[in-house]
């Protein structure tokens, strides 16, 4: 069954409704964003996830320290790189990763293989702040991936409407979404809810 990844997530509400229906992790923005987070915010929010739901820092271009920081206070799972880090700053520090890449070109889908992490996730290029933007990428561009498809996260412009026709035609083995679940730029239950129920679905009939 294909996983869900719930991002930019601030309030209480909002990640006992992704906990409840069935997100795989939930992600934490500590880079600048209008969905940044503190650590202590984040800390307290984590006491509500349970151990078979994976929290998730988002970073971009962070020191070794912030990151450390991070994972100890929060008990991160997995760090989640999105900015232009070098290989070898996240080798270095050994964390679960997931790298994200900013998809325009094939050329942007092959520096996927100059990194040794965990997954790898292939979103549109950032706007306003590095990361996401919200649109929606070329997904035929993934279709010569050298990497496997089971560490292939998917985001971008992602909602409850299209991200059967993203699993569909990708094959990843998860999706992620932040400003598909929100309302005039706030995460709503509702949403969150369809997202998950929608991707899974899908999943099932893809299997």
């Amino acid at each position: 069954m294909v996983k869900v990844k719930i991002c930019g997530l601030k309030e209480e509400k909002h990640v006992l409704s992704a906990v409840d229906a069935g997100a795989t992790w939930i992600g934490f923005m500590f880079a600048p964003s209008k969905r940044q987070i503190s650590i202590e915010r984040a800390a307290e929010l984590a006491n509500l996830v349970p151990s078979h739901v994976k929290k998730v820092g988002v970073f971009v271009n962070p020191t070794e320290e912030q990151v450390r920081e991070a994972v100890d206070v929060v008990g991160l799972d997995y760090v989640q790189y999105h900015g232009n880090e070098d290989p070898d700053f996240i080798f270095k520090l050994g964390y679960p990763s997931i790298k994200a890449l900013s998809i325009r070109t094939y050329e942007d889908v092959e520096k996927a293989s100059k990194y040794k992490v965990d997954y790898y996730l292939f979103d549109a290029p950032g706007t306003d702040f590095a990361g996401g933007s919200g649109k929606v990428f070329d997904w035929s561009l993934l279709d010569k991936l050298s990497i496997p498809k089971e560490r292939v996260i998917l985001a971008g412009g992602l909602n409850s409407e299209n991200v059967g026709r993203a699993i569909e035609q990708v094959q990843p083995f998860g999706v992620d979404v932040s400003s598909g679940v929100e309302r005039e730029g706030v995460k709503d239950s509702n949403l969150i809810e369809q997202f998950i129920k929608a991707a899974k679905l899908e999943g099932v009939n893809n299997r």
